[in-house]
């Protein structure tokens, strides 16, 4: 728990799930040989003192590398939303998470929740040990987005611009503004504490938002998804591998393939046939655009699903959801 509590506070809930933003190098001059997810969130907050009318609740759901994550790690901060959410007197919520896959986080936390309060992801691409952490000043404009009236929706908050979960990729691998909207553009900044709202708060990604559950008795069982590159001199040889897995009925066979495609959705003739086989054998197959700008606009004649705007892992997530839904039906 940070700073005290009264009745007349409302409550911005921060919970940590480790990366850079809590990692600790040996020197403050490294900012890339650092080991991530070693400051608890407590502690990133001790120097961080809440805007007038909130208070700070702190909770520690997971402490890992980002490039880590793991699905159950989503299940528990989908559900350690969904309780804080429904909390009358809580803002909205705050994650502190690593770069590398916040937003696969991100979207599958707006595919799940589609939350009517808002959740915001914030980062930082130079540990809580640098000499000039970037970390601190992102938890505050995190912060600042959480408390907003009438936002919704999940965001990720870095280097002063609001990104929706959408819309959301990393692309860079060193500087703190590592992050862009592509075409659509940020949803906003955060400047000295107040935001600047540029467009819409993002809106849901599936028409029944629901956090996954096991069936009674049974562990969670994700589909299996993998994803596959289209690019110069591309064989069918992965996808054929994995339907050999397929078929000799390995415990956790491919169900979904994403194609990384090229341009406006196309696939290599070789991997495209593969991707067919697999299609006729019963996976189901999307395509999604390499391009870091832009949308893939189906035309007629296409043999494979287009995932539209989203990027090949969100696509991923994105499958695995629908593959979740139709076990369920």
């Amino acid at each position: 728990m940070v700073n005290s509590l009264s009745p007349s506070l409302r409550r911005v809930v921060v919970l940590g799930t480790g990366g850079t933003i809590a990692g600790r190098a040996a020197s403050g001059t490294d900012n890339i040989g650092y080991t991530a997810g070693e400051v608890g969130v407590a502690d990133l907050l001790g120097g961080i003192d809440a805007p007038a009318g909130l208070a700070l609740v702190a909770e520690q759901v997971a402490q890992l590398d980002s490039k880590d994550m793991a699905f159950d790690v989503w299940l528990q901060l989908a559900r350690r939303c969904a309780f804080w959410l429904a909390e009358a007197d809580v803002a909205g919520v705050v994650i502190t998470h690593g770069t590398d896959t916040i937003e696969e986080t991100a979207f599958f936390l707006q595919a799940v929740l589609a939350p009517g309060k808002p959740v915001v992801l914030t980062c930082a691409m130079r540990p809580a040990s640098s000499l000039s952490p970037d970390g601190p000043q992102n938890v505050r404009d995190a912060i600042a987005v959480a408390a907003t009236p009438a936002a919704h929706g999940v965001t990720v908050v870095c280097a002063g611009a609001i990104h929706g979960a959408l819309d959301v990729q990393k692309v860079h691998t060193y500087r703190p503004d590592a992050f862009s909207s592509g075409d659509a553009g940020p949803v906003g900044y955060v400047e000295e504490g107040a935001v600047r709202r540029l467009r819409d708060w993002p809106q849901p990604v599936c028409a029944v938002p629901k956090i996954p559950e096991a069936k009674a008795g049974a562990a969670m069982r994700w589909p299996r998804v993998e994803i596959v590159t289209s690019h110069a001199g591309a064989s069918g040889a992965l996808i054929d591998l994995l339907l050999q897995e397929r078929a000799a009925g390995v415990a956790e066979p491919v169900r979904g393939l994403v194609v990384a495609a090229t341009g406006n959705g196309t696939v290599h003739q070789a991997l495209e046939a593969a991707a067919l086989r697999a299609q006729d054998a019963g996976v189901a197959v999307l395509r999604a655009t390499r391009c870091a700008n832009g949308r893939i606009l189906p035309k007629p004649g296409d043999l494979l699903r287009d995932a539209g705007a989203l990027t090949p892992v969100k696509a991923r997530i994105a499958l695995m959801l629908e593959l979740l839904g139709t076990a369920a039906a």
